[in-house]
């Protein structure tokens, strides 16, 4: 036992490197972009269903115009699901807060 030396880095040697993440090894490899892990589909930018329509006025009466915007649980979508502009998504909840006032639209659904 006495002749067993335990070994400590020392200041003029390195530590061994680790296995890990991105923090614990650097940079990650490059991986091709069909490969697996690779972007799998490319996605098209939204465009407004109402600016390319032309719906200049959305009525709070069109209960099948507003339906798509309203999800099962009763919440407006937002912009970045259905792609409609910005003008037009305050608009469009303007419309579905009127219709839900009158009880053409439901405020929640039931279990």
């Amino acid at each position: 036992m006495a002749d067993e030396i335990t070994s400590t880095p020392s200041n003029d040697q390195a530590p061994a490197p680790r296995s890990g993440g991105p923090a614990a090894g650097g940079a990650r490899p490059a991986r091709p972009s069909g490969g697996p892990g690779g972007r799998k589909f490319f996605r098209r930018k939204k465009v407004c269903k109402f600016c390319t329509e032309k719906i200049d006025a959305i009525s709070y009466r069109d209960v099948r115009l507003l339906q798509p915007f309203v999800a099962e649980r009763g919440k407006i979508v937002p912009r970045r699901l259905t792609g409609v502009c910005t003008r037009h998504q305050r608009r469009l909840s303007l419309a579905i807060k009127q219709s839900r006032n009158i009880a053409l639209l439901a405020f929640a659904t039931r279990y």
